[in-house]
């Protein structure tokens, strides 16, 4: 077997490049929370707009990865970035100066779409960038790392923009990130297609979007609403498209989803912990993030700026773990940094609604270290697992786990930090209140930190103490999943050698049969 050829500057510089489009997504993430009241203010949506300004970008951009990152495969993965980027940076002008909610609605979606092209085909260009196993994984963690800076800056990023510019500022910065990618990539990063590829599959690509967009928003609107009509209605209809999916599959020689790939037992195995690792980091986020402003009492540009800490502890173990793992098995790495993360969330399953800003944001650190670790471990055991020619759906599955989980988590802990909130103020709120007041306060705390003028005295604090017990009960249960997780891991992966020791493609069965046709 001939040795894989060592990635020199020229890759270091094409993977720089790769990263500037991903951190523009992560940017995404946390910039538009900030400007949302101010686009509420201009374009006066009904609250079923305003949620839609939000969302459509994560059902589109979720229901369309899969497809993407098949796409790339067949046309061309830096083909596939090119477009993309050039029709994000596009589309991001129009939601800029978007006149109207109806018009921001259909840019976000557009958004969405363009963004489906840039997670998998750059994730999959580093694969072919790096085909060295060491140097691979730390390129996936720098590409983490990439993602985990915008997010982090998000906020700071988008205080400043909207302290001295208009809220449709945050979308322009697509422009700069689409010229440079534009002008370098074709220079810097090599083109990849599949070589037997085959055309892509219409059919294929409505039922995976029948499937998936119905599933997201179950997961949403559970998360809002509780399990209702719509709710199971929409479950059913996603798991049944989905079955319907599955079943295409298997029968075309060229599928949309190649199934034998769920056949390697790392891939499966990494796929769990990422879904199952988001899970807890999606719900408790926005418990956090809510902590910091109405329960610490933070601007939105202070809790950004307090948020930093626990994301360069994502970025330590973004880039560390990668390098641990050369000697120790990745199963254990990933466990050992879930059990830390476990530590994490029973921090904050101890805090009191007094203790301050620090406990808060060292046990979340702690959080973030283990998801710094999934995110680079995780996705690269996935892309290493799979044959080259189907890095792009490989990429394509990572990240669609990964928006599942951070769903789900917000849907299953959010509801019970929620539920937990609404039991301790339904009796606390006053006979006579009025239901303009009353309401939002049993609701939930942004509820009543929005009406605090005219709560009752000493009802502001009840309901803040009823907020840190919603957190508490979230992270106790991520703690206890977390550690189940970390177990499961060890267990999962413990035939997993080190990746300085990794066997190559002639041991994986699925490469195995990639190469036999």
């Amino acid at each position: 077997m001939s040795t894989p050829h060592r990635a020199g500057p020229r890759e270091w510089a094409g993977l720089a490049v790769l990263s500037l489009p991903t951190a523009l997504l992560g940017l995404d993430v946390t910039l538009l929370y900030l400007a949302l009241p101010s686009m509420v203010e201009d374009l006066r949506p009904s609250g079923t707009e305003a949620l839609w300004i939000m969302d459509a970008y994560g059902f589109l951009i979720a229901g369309f990865l899969v497809t993407m990152g098949t796409l790339g495969d067949r046309i061309g993965r830096r083909r596939l970035l090119l477009a993309g980027v050039t029709a994000f940076a596009a589309v991001s002008v129009v939601a800029a100066f978007a006149t109207s909610a109806p018009m921001l609605i259909a840019a976000r979606g557009a958004l969405g779409i363009a963004g489906a092209t840039l997670m998998p085909s750059t994730l999959a260009l580093v694969g072919t960038m790096f085909p060295d196993a060491r140097r691979r994984s730390l390129a996936i963690g720098v590409w983490a790392m990439s993602f985990a800076l915008g997010m982090a800056a998000g906020p700071l990023v988008g205080g400043a923009l909207l302290a001295h510019f208009w809220w449709g500022s945050a979308f322009l910065l697509a422009v700069p990130v689409a010229a440079v990618t534009l002008a370098a990539a074709p220079r810097l990063v090599p083109e990849y297609r599949a070589p037997r590829g085959g055309r892509l599959d219409l059919p294929s690509v409505a039922l995976s979007l029948a499937a998936t967009l119905p599933l997201i928003y179950a997961v949403k609107r559970a998360a809002e609403h509780g399990p209702d009509v719509p709710v199971l209605t929409a479950a059913l209809a996603g798991t049944a498209f989905a079955v319907l999916f599955v079943r295409r599959q298997r029968g075309l020689e060229t599928p949309l989803l190649d199934l034998t790939l769920f056949t390697n037992r790392t891939f499966t195995a990494a796929l769990v912990i990422l879904l199952a690792g988001l899970v807890g980091v999606g719900g408790v986020l926005l418990l956090v993030t809510q902590q910091l402003q109405f329960v610490q009492g933070l601007s939105p540009t202070v809790a950004g700026a307090w948020m930093a800490p626990p994301a360069l502890m994502m970025l330590v173990a973004a880039i560390g773990s990668p390098l641990i793992a050369r000697r120790v098995p990745p199963g254990l790495v990933v466990a050992g940094a879930l059990a830390l993360s476990a530590v994490g969330y029973l921090l904050l399953a101890r805090l009191d609604a007094d203790d301050g800003v620090t406990p808060l944001v060292a046990g979340f650190g702690l959080v973030y270290l283990g998801l710094g670790t999934i995110a680079a471990l995780g996705t690269d055991l996935v892309v290493g697992a799979a044959p080259p020619d189907r890095a792009g759906s490989a990429s394509a599955l990572s990240e669609t786990v990964q928006e599942l989980g951070v769903a789900l988590g917000v849907a299953t802990l959010g509801s019970l930090a929620a539920a937990v909130y609404r039991d301790r103020v339904a009796g606390a709120v006053p006979a006579g209140t009025p239901p303009d007041v009353a309401d939002p306060a049993r609701d939930s705390l942004a509820g009543a930190s929005s009406v605090q003028d005219r709560l009752p005295p000493g009802l502001l604090d009840q309901a803040r103490e009823a907020a840190t017990e919603g957190l508490n009960a979230a992270t106790l249960t991520a703690a206890l999943g977390v550690l189940a997780l970390a177990i499961l891991s060890a267990a999962a992966l413990r035939h997993t050698a080190p990746i300085s020791q990794d066997p190559g493609p002639a041991d994986d069965p699925v490469r195995q049969d990639a190469r036999s046709g």
